[in-house]
C-alpha cells in the first residue's frame, strides 16, 4: 500500500500499547491479512488485487507454522474487512504471541519496487529482520530495509508486531510475480522459515517451499 496511505489508514493519536517481549518464548503467531472485503488495499492491471494476495500469503503460511509447532491465529480467513483494532484486539488476546501482517505495495512510480519490513516496539525488531532479509532474498527481490513506522497495528499491539510489504504491485514486473500463487507460496516459505527460525527452531521439510 502507498505509504502516505498506509499512515492515514493506520496511523493515529491514541498512546502505545506496552509490548511484551516474546521475541524468543512466542508459542503463537497471529497472522494478519491485510485489507479484505470492501477494503481492497492497492490493485494494478499486472498484479491483481492486494487484498487477494495477502490473504493467499496469510493461508500458505498457516500450515507451515502449524507443521513447525506452533499455534495460529488468522485474523481473516476470507474476503471480509475486519477493523484495524480488533485485529490487535485479536493478537492481545492471545497468550505468548507476535503478529505479522502481510501486505503488497504501491509507489508513485513504477520503478518502485522491492520488499520492506515495518516495525515499531523494540522487541519486534529482530522479528522483522528477520523477515525481512528471508523475503528479500527470493529470487528478482530486492530489499528496501527495515523501517519503524506508527501503524495502527503496530502501535495498538501489546505483543512484538511486523508488517511485511511483500512487493509492488504498482511496478509492472514485480506485480506479474506477486500475481503467481508460485510466488506467494516462496513468500509463505520464507516469512515462516524467518518466524521459526526467530524461535530458535528447526524448519521442518513440511514449512519449506511445496514442490509443483
Amino acid at each position: 500500500m502507498l505509504l502516505a496511505a498506509a499512515v492515514a489508514l493506520l496511523s493515529g493519536c491514541e498512546s502505545t500499547t506496552r509490548v511484551k517481549d516474546t521475541s524468543r518464548t512466542f508459542r503463537t503467531v497471529v497472522i494478519d491479512a491485510g485489507h479484505g472485503g470492501h477494503d481492497l488495499g492497492t490493485h494494478s492491471r499486472w498484479g491483481g488485487v492486494e487484498k487477494n494476495h495477502a490473504l493467499d500469503v496469510a493461508l500458505r503460511l498457516d500450515p507451515r507454522l502449524r507443521s513447525a509447532g506452533f499455534r495460529t491465529v488468522l485474523t481473516r480467513q476470507g474476503d471480509y474487512f475486519v477493523p484495524l483494532d480488533r485485529r490487535a484486539g485479536i493478537s492481545n488476546r492471545q497468550d505468548n504471541a507476535i503478529f505479522v501482517s502481510i501486505h503488497f505495495n504501491e509507489g508513485p512510480s513504477r520503478k518502485a519496487h522491492g520488499a520492506e519490513t515495518y516495525y515499531r516496539s523494540r522487541p519486534s525488531r529482530q522479528i522483522a529482520a528477520k523477515i525481512q532479509q528471508a523475503v528479500a532474498s527470493l529470487p528478482g527481490t530486492s530489499s528496501r530495509g527495515v523501517k519503524t513506522a506508527n501503524f495502527r497495528v503496530l502501535r495498538r499491539n501489546g505483543y512484538p508486531a511486523v508488517l511485511v510489504e511483500c512487493g509492488f504491485l504498482s511496478n509492472p514486473a514485480e506485480a506479474a510475480r506477486c500475481a503467481t500463487p508460485r510466488y506467494r507460496d516462496m513468500l509463505a516459505a520464507a516469512i515462516a522459515g524467518a518466524i521459526i527460525e526467530q524461535r530458535g527452531l528447526p524448519v521442518p521439510p513440511s514449512a519449506a517451499l511445496a514442490s509443483e
